[in-house]
């Protein structure tokens, strides 16, 4: 029955530092443009790192009215205004008769949630007391809040979860949400990431890490995976929401579909709670594992959208990995790119925004670039896309998203032919 079963995306959604709404979102990232530039939501001069990919144009109260959106943290409306564009690119938005309840879940990930939130209350329990805590602050703060919502404000009462594997959480809650569609356990799912890390608790913790860019006098240019001057990834925010469905589902009530989901493996590295595994063998299984779920070979993947978080270690050894899951003939012809260069890193919502990403190019036949690409790093030597879309024809698209803890996510998606 699971084999049987095949799974397509019907709809999908953006908010994000380049953009909300899929089409401003596509647009600005072929073109090169980047989301990232100085942080304003507070006054971040003390950090080391004060620039992020910050959300500058949602306006939530389009979405719910000022008393509700109070209730929510800020990666709750981000998620829940994503999944709004999805539900409406796959027609279902106004057409809940299309869905019975029982058989539509949501699984959104986030890798850290209400953090906001957290800090809010931190400060009001200092400076004011226990009796002014707020009593919706573990509600606001938990991640699953943004799938428990979702399944609210949408009637839909199937699997319901908020998976957290850090910088993988997006793309494992889609190979989840793939899985429990294939095994007959739901027919529609609402699947992928958000978050809302831009706060002063948020961005000090990854700076003692010493995990950001500092190029502060240089935001557009700071984020620059796989370059030999990358010292850093840059925070930010958003959510890529991605309509789920069976296909005999979706031909019945005669959905656009835009792709298919044929793969999705996961790992974990075994080895250390923030450093990759130094051989890359971790995510090169998980790569693996979704190829062997998808029956493909790894000379058919045509295009890789990366973790790259611009980052010293991780771009390294991603490179390593794909290098060990394709084999060295494969990995120099297939085209790759990180557009966390113009994102930022969106931590747990990078899997849906890069799963949306890998859509798009299916779609449209447009990679787009890893721009700030300038030095060559001898051991990051693959074909990064630099600086400029191509156009080339991708029949097969992989992303991979790897998380703290030694997490790693790998999802094929296959271009829809009838």
């Amino acid at each position: 029955m699971m084999e049987s079963r095949r799974v397509v995306i019907t709809g999908v959604g953006v908010v994000s530092s380049v953009g909300t709404g899929v089409p401003k979102f596509w647009d600005n990232l072929v073109n090169g443009r980047s989301g990232i530039g100085p942080i304003t939501q507070f006054d971040a001069s003390p950090l080391k790192c004060r620039i992020g990919g910050e959300i500058r144009d949602l306006d939530i109260t389009q979405y719910m009215n000022v008393k509700e959106a109070r209730r929510l943290d800020h990666f709750c409306h981000y998620a829940v205004a994503a999944a709004e564009e999805a539900m409406a690119s796959a027609g279902l938005l106004h057409h809940p008769e299309a869905v019975k309840a029982e058989r539509a879940g949501v699984m959104v990930g986030a890798g850290i949630g209400g953090i906001k939130t957290l800090q809010e209350q931190c400060t009001t329990l200092i400076q004011r007391g226990p009796d002014r805590s707020s009593p919706l602050m573990v509600p606001m703060m938990i991640v699953d809040m943004a799938a428990g919502f979702i399944s609210i404000r949408h009637g839909f009462k199937g699997p319901n979860m908020g998976i957290v594997t850090a910088c993988a959480s997006g793309s494992h809650a889609i190979g989840e949400a793939a899985w429990v569609i294939k095994r007959g356990d739901a027919d529609v799912i609402i699947s992928g990431g958000a978050e809302a890390c831009i706060c002063p608790l948020g961005l000090t913790g990854f700076c003692a890490m010493r995990a950001l860019s500092e190029r502060n006098d240089d935001p557009v240019g700071a984020s620059r995976p796989f370059d030999a001057t990358r010292d850093g990834f840059v925070p930010a925010e958003g959510a890529g929401i991605l309509i789920l469905e069976e296909l005999e589902h979706a031909r019945a009530r005669k959905a656009t579909i835009l792709a298919e989901v044929v793969g999705y493996g996961a790992t974990g590295d075994a080895y250390h709670i923030t450093a990759p595994d130094p051989e890359g063998s971790g995510a090169a299984e998980a790569i693996r594992v979704a190829l062997r779920h998808a029956g493909l070979e790894a000379g058919q993947v045509d295009y890789v959208n990366a973790h790259g978080t611009s980052t010293p270690l991780n771009d390294k050894l991603e490179t390593m990995a794909i290098k060990k899951a394709f084999g060295e003939a494969a990995a120099r012809k297939v085209a790759i790119s990180s557009t966390k260069s113009m994102t930022g890193h969106a931590l747990g919502a990078a899997g849906g925004l890069e799963s949306i990403v890998c859509v798009q190019t299916l779609l449209s036949g447009i990679i787009a670039p890893t721009i700030n690409y300038g030095t060559p790093d001898p051991e990051c030597d693959l074909n990064y896309t630099p600086n400029e879309a191509v156009r080339r024809d991708v029949r097969i698209a992989l992303n991979t998203n790897l998380g703290f803890g030694g997490h790693n996510s790998a999802l094929l998606f296959k271009r829809w032919e009838e």
